[in-house]
């Protein structure tokens, strides 16, 4: 777990404690699909299970989730997002997450859907086939 004043994971320029941590405390909520998504990746980055399990919408949300322990999750490239704002109820997010597992680095590149829920933004799924490079 990244300590409050290291770089957040998502890559934006703020720490982690005053980006996605805040988001994964619980202490606030993504305003937008982008900051949700920006979110989901340091979630997947630190760890936090709960958070992707809470951020995932209960009609694909699967009934467990085990990270694996040798995958670090190291930068995240946002390519496109639609719609997703903060008066909105439903966007997506095309991104490209890159990762490390043991000697070997790749991408995982996902166009994903999100939709408003009760005031929060959480994520439904892919809209295409997940890539793996």
């Amino acid at each position: 777990m990244p300590t409050p004043a290291l770089p957040c994971p998502c890559g934006l320029p703020a720490s982690y404690a005053d980006c996605c941590g805040r988001f994964h405390s619980g202490a606030r909520q993504a305003p937008t699909a982008e900051l949700l998504m920006r979110s989901r990746f340091s979630a997947f980055a630190v760890g936090d299970t709960a958070y992707l399990m809470r951020s995932w919408h209960p009609s694909t949300r699967p009934g467990r989730l085990d990270l694996d322990p040798e995958q670090r999750w190291e930068r995240l490239e946002i390519l496109a997002t639609e719609r997703g704002g903060m008066f909105e109820t439903e966007g997506s997010v095309e991104f490209r997450a890159h990762y490390r597992e043991g000697g070997h680095t790749g991408s995982l590149h996902e166009h994903s859907s999100f939709s408003r829920e009760g005031g929060a933004w959480v994520y439904v799924g892919p809209l295409s086939p997940v890539e793996f490079d």
